[in-house]
């Protein structure tokens, strides 16, 4: 498997039902691979922050500018800093996985 380059988005959305399913479609229609995903709500849960792990391409800006098209989306950004997140959950992951078999 090549190694790509990666960023994380962080998109700042409305928290209510089918917000998800918009940004991840866009990201379907379109066949670009989500890495990982990270959503909490903030703001007194009236809004929510999802974390994309995405692969760097040649299509990510033209979905960036598409995904701030949509009504539920306040905000998206490209923030490569971020990936380490991602690494470090998924080594705990890896870590409490590990702890629960061998008990």
């Amino acid at each position: 498997m090549a190694n790509h380059a990666r960023t994380v988005l962080d998109i700042h959305v409305n928290n209510h039902p089918g917000v998800m399913a918009h940004v991840t479609g866009l990201f379907s229609r379109r066949a670009f691979n989500v890495e990982a995903i990270l959503c909490l709500p903030v703001e007194d849960s009236t809004t929510s922050r999802i974390w994309l792990l995405v692969n760097e391409d040649g299509r990510l800006d033209q979905m960036m500018r598409q995904m701030r098209k949509l009504q539920d989306v306040y905000e998206v950004n490209a923030i490569a800093e971020y990936t380490k997140v991602f690494s470090d959950l998924a080594s705990v992951m890896s870590t409490e996985s590990n702890q629960v078999v061998t008990e």
